[in-house]
């Protein structure tokens, strides 16, 4: 049975591709969970992948994740990387993996943004590689899940 990996993005993520292009492109959310399902096929990882406004609706699928036995979490909280302290709380209830990702670098935004509460609890961030990050995220989730040195990522 492959790894199962949860993909949890927040608030607004819903609107990529409409909103500020000029920051986050014009990719939309589907065309990354596109991307994240064949990148996870072709790596023998499973995905469920989510978008939530809410910040409980974050929490509870967190829960999720740890009620299912995923393997990893790659969360992109987006404004609530800054703010939440019950994303984090979650997370810290969570006994896998975690990747932060996020389409902008963080760190060349506004000084507000520089702040992740989900950072201490990663395994990794990956910040400003678009899109991409999702799927370098999970090329290095099954490298890691793996702990075999051959995987081509």
């Amino acid at each position: 049975m492959a790894d199962l990996v949860h993909i949890l993005n927040g608030p607004n993520l819903n609107l990529l591709g409409r909103r500020e292009p000029d920051t986050y492109g014009h990719v939309t959310l589907a065309d990354i969970e596109r991307r994240c399902q064949q990148a996870a096929t072709r790596l023998g990882l499973a995905i469920a992948f989510r978008q939530r406004n809410g910040e409980g609706e974050i929490v509870a699928d967190i829960h999720d994740a740890i009620q299912t036995g995923a393997a990893a979490i790659i969360i992109n909280a987006a404004a609530y990387t800054h703010t939440s302290v019950a994303i984090h709380d979650a997370l810290r209830a969570f006994d896998g993996l975690i990747i932060e990702v996020h389409l902008s670098n963080i760190h060349a935004r506004e000084s507000f943004r520089h702040k992740s509460l989900i950072a201490p609890l990663a395994d990794g961030i990956i910040a400003g590689l678009g899109a991409d990050g999702y799927e370098l995220a999970l090329q290095a989730l099954a490298w890691r899940l793996s702990k075999d040195d051959s995987i081509e990522i």
